[in-house]
């Protein structure tokens, strides 16, 4: 409601309520951690199915979901065009607040999973720690999934897979002992990598210095 009917900034929408949210969470615990035992709960981690995890198989499940509602229905292209151009999609007949509001609904309830499992996870409701920097590394996972931050163009398949590099580097380094004020470097560097990659005016260098080596070759 704040961004989509407020006009506030999502980025700072995304600050107040992340703060708020988590003062709420430790005023309803007491300030306390809640240890949770209860073997459905439990499942959501640590369960399996047919061999297989189960956190996995459910987020495998809910991106087939997404991705054919997104593709194979119109509601796919209202979100782009809302993202690409709001003044245009709303002058277009599209009703670009009720689709930015359901949008956020969605992510909103997305992350409440994602929260669901970290907690099964750890078997613990932690309302201070738990969770921590995580909304960072879902930037990541979408930056480097080759989705434009500035709204229009998104790629679900790349942020999935950006998702499973950054766990993936993050896991890695800790098997490997690296320390943990250490571990966020590579990351950041992966990060910049990427973004760099991502860049039309970076890329149009780099074919303009592969022409001219090409030319002082001939």
């Amino acid at each position: 409601m704040l961004v989509a009917r407020g006009g506030i900034q999502p980025i700072v929408a995304t600050l107040i309520l992340m703060v708020a949210g988590r003062g709420i969470a430790q005023l309803l615990a007491g300030g306390q951690v809640l240890i949770i035992k209860h073997a459905g709960f439990d499942f959501l981690a640590n369960g399996f199915v047919l061999g297989l995890p189960f956190a996995p198989l459910l987020v495998g499940a809910l991106f087939v979901v997404v991705h054919f509602f997104l593709r194979w229905t119109a509601a796919g292209l209202f979100v782009e065009a809302v993202g690409d151009n709001e003044t245009a999609s709303r002058f277009a007949g599209l009703a670009a607040a009720r689709v930015k509001l359901l949008g956020y609904v969605f992510c909103g309830a997305c992350a409440g999973l994602a929260g669901a499992l970290y907690a099964a996870n750890i078997g613990a409701a932690d309302g201070n720690r738990a969770g921590e920097n995580a909304e960072l590394d879902a930037i990541f996972a979408v930056v480097v999934g080759g989705t434009a931050l500035t709204g229009g163009r998104f790629v679900l398949l790349g942020s999935l897979l950006g998702a499973v590099l950054i766990q993936t580097l993050t896991i890695s380094m800790y098997n490997l002992g690296v320390s943990p004020a250490v571990a966020p470097v590579p990351k950041a560097l992966l990060i910049v990598t990427v973004s760099l990659l991502q860049s039309e005016k970076l890329r149009g260098w780099f074919a303009g210095l592969w022409r001219r080596e090409g030319k002082a070759t001939a």
